[in-house]
């Protein structure tokens, strides 16, 4: 009676509680609220980026450092890397070289991840899935401040 008095909607705000907590408001602004507050929360939510990096047993030198420059970037990026070793023909019958150029690039890349998941095999491919370190140095793109130039 009140609340219609004064143009108001009785809003049942928490049905669980023991009495049930009802409020006098305007239910069209409490309904735009909730919508604000959850679009909010969805914004601010982070999704885990996986990505990956292909590697072969026979790769050389230089692609190696090219590709481990690149799982340290995503690394301090904050995302997660899936390494993998491809394998053709023959090469399967030597799975531990492509477990040495994981475990090597595991080694460079050590201060920037940890591993989350062992190298296994599956199928033609062995992958090793790297997270990045808790206490690993990270980019943050709010403070690129590197271009400061003191003349």
């Amino acid at each position: 009676w009140l609340a219609s008095q004064l143009g108001l909607d009785l809003v049942e705000v928490a049905p669980d509680a023991r009495p049930p907590v009802v409020r006098m408001m305007d239910y069209g602004k409490f309904k735009y609220d909730q919508s604000v507050k959850a679009r909010e929360a969805r914004k601010n939510q982070t999704r885990t980026v996986i990505k990956e990096v292909q590697f072969r047993p026979k790769i050389g030198a230089s692609d190696f450092d090219v590709k481990r420059k690149r799982v340290v970037k995503f690394l301090r990026q904050g995302d997660k890397v899936k390494c993998t070793m491809r394998f053709r023909g023959r090469e399967m019958a030597h799975p531990e070289l492509g477990r040495d150029i994981l475990k090597r690039l595991y080694d460079d890349v050590s201060d920037y991840g940890e591993i989350e998941t062992m190298p296994k095999i599956e199928g033609r491919n062995m992958t090793m899935v790297l997270m990045p370190a808790r206490n690993a140095p990270t980019d943050s793109f709010e403070n690129e401040d590197d271009t400061t130039d003191e003349e």
